[in-house]
């Protein structure tokens, strides 16, 4: 197979267009295009009066690859397809050596328990949410009622946050064994759609991953692994510097030699309890600041020109930085296109918000964290869980500002600029849900954040028109933007001092997204079956 780069077509090209173009591009005569796959489609927005195009990458298998290859020698977007097949480290030892243990199901925890499954380890996991069917019920009882179930929320269950999300399934990590493309492929088996494995910026929306997630557990149980619900680690037991098991909020201890602890961003309790054991972890830069909307339409309009509305592009995104005068960087976070602002706490007494969409993202309102990145050394000195206590300080002032009743607190864009409370809305209903408490942000966030927001939204403003419209609304808080911990782990993928201790995922702070989660979950499945070859 060969690989051919930076293909351009129309955006409405017709559905034939692509074999020819691939000839032609390829100098290919009649009969030597056998067949091609899309590896990716993107689109080039940059010349919105010239036309939109799409941008292909395709995988083509000709007649004879080394003429062709030798026929445009020098064209640096034509060379042999890449080796993406996902080959397995290793096979489980016979019986007799005990089950590993994964602390969490999110998509780091999935994948690093379906990995093991496959390759015959038969694994536990220990979920302290609830199955997601169960998990989305109480989810939406903080959504309609205010009404919060701490052990079964947007954080906490079958799935992960990443379950109440946009779905998003790109990254920017380094990937050169294409573990991503296995977890795309699983997506698929697991009734992701097909487009997934070549759209630019893939996505599924919150209620399809639903599903997904549960067909994925029945295929790791049918392998043989076992997943344990509402089944939360208060203890860790370690003795010379060795793990040697778990104990539960039942009162139950499970003996193991191997544990991946995958347990995301939000388990505060758990970073508590392994730092209490000396297990090793440092403080680690995150970000905050609030959630914005806008309508749809008009972040469509400024990305796409006449274009806006077109079904082939769907409701369009955006990526934005900005570098203030205060040395801050501002920038857009999770931009959710289509979708809502949610409410997305796990501890009773504050409150947090996340973007989440539908694959379809037809909702009214686009919105994105605008968030300031935070460092410990200047922001949070004070030791490996200081950047946690901030978050929980900030998190329970926003409960407050909200009336404390799990409102939110909101402000108009316009009022936001001007430093002056919000008591109406304007043209842009906010969609956070149990619903928004109009105010001042001005004291939601440290100064130094607000100043350079307030800096950012205009400048934002010159790169997309209308992104700092007065009526626009900002929804307070966004904190929970990755983990404020590093559980530090060696090459081997295990913690630096605790040997038998995985720590993985966006909680332990190597992952930042679904994607890169799940990969991360990969690398750690193949780090314990490699624990348990001869080779070590």
């Amino acid at each position: 197979m060969l690989r051919l780069t930076e293909l351009n077509l129309p955006i409405d090209h017709a559905d034939d267009a692509l074999a020819p173009a691939i000839a032609r591009r390829l100098k290919l005569r009649e009969g030597e295009l056998k067949s091609f796959t899309v590896f990716k489609r993107s689109h080039d927005a940059r010349q919105k009066r010239l036309g939109l195009q799409f941008v292909y990458i395709v995988d083509v298998d000709v007649a004879d690859e080394a003429v062709t290859l030798a026929r445009l020698r020098g064209d640096r977007n034509v060379s042999p397809t890449p080796d993406m097949e996902y080959r397995f480290v290793t096979a489980a030892p016979p019986a007799g050596t005990r089950r590993p243990l994964v602390v969490g199901f999110g998509p780091c925890g999935i994948f690093a328990c379906l990995v093991l499954a496959q390759m015959g380890f038969r694994p536990i996991v220990l979920e302290r949410g609830k199955a997601v069917r169960e998990r989305t019920k109480d989810t939406w009882d903080l959504w309609r009622r205010g009404v919060l179930h701490p052990e079964s929320n947007v954080q906490f269950g079958e799935g992960g946050a990443g379950t109440f999300s946009d779905g998003k399934l790109y990254t920017q990590i380094k990937d050169p064994r294409y573990l991503g493309r296995k977890v795309l492929q699983e997506f698929v088996k697991a009734g992701a759609p097909p487009e997934i494995l070549y759209a630019a910026r893939p996505h599924i929306g919150t209620f399809r991953l639903a599903s997904m997630v549960e067909k994925m557990r029945r295929e790791i149980e049918r392998l043989g692994g076992e997943i344990r619900f509402d089944q939360r680690v208060t203890d860790v037991l370690i003795e010379g510097g060795t793990l040697r098991g778990v104990v539960l909020a039942s009162g139950e201890t499970i003996e193991c030699d191997q544990a991946i602890f995958a347990v995301g961003h939000s388990a505060r309790d758990t970073f508590r309890l392994l730092h209490r054991r000396a297990v090793y972890m440092e403080a680690k830069p995150f970000s905050l600041g609030f959630r914005i909307e806008h309508p749809q339409s008009l972040i469509d309009r400024a990305r796409y020109g006449r274009f806006a509305g077109n079904p082939k592009l769907g409701a369009a995104d955006y990526k934005l930085v900005h570098h203030a005068a205060n040395g801050r960087s501002v920038y857009s976070f999770c931009m959710c296109p289509g979708g809502t602002v949610v409410a997305a706490t796990s501890e009773s007494n504050r409150v947090v918000t996340n973007g989440m969409s539908q694959y379809s993202r037809n909702e009214r309102n686009a919105n994105a964290g605008i968030v300031v990145g935070i460092t410990p050394e200047v922001d949070y000195p004070d030791g490996p869980l200081a950047g946690l206590a901030l978050q929980e300080q900030l998190e329970s002032q926003a409960f407050a500002l909200g009336g404390s009743t799990y409102e939110a607190p909101g402000q108009l864009v316009g009022d936001f600029l001007a430093g002056r409370a919000s008591t109406g809305l304007g043209g842009v209903i906010p969609s956070y849900k149990p619903g928004v408490k109009l105010g001042d942000l001005g004291g939601a966030l440290p100064l130094f954040a607000i100043e350079a927001i307030r800096e950012a939204l205009p400048a934002f403003g010159r790169q997309i028109r209308g992104f700092d419209m007065p009526e626009a609304v900002l929804t307070g808080i966004e904190t929970r933007t990755s983990s404020p911990v590093r559980i530090t782990r060696g090459d081997d993928l295990q913690s630096l001092n605790v040997k038998g201790l995985y720590p993985g995922g966006e909680g332990a702070g190597y992952a930042g997204g679904i994607l890169s989660a799940a990969v991360d979950g990969i690398r750690l499945a193949e780090a314990v079956a490699r624990a348990h070859s001869p080779a070590g």
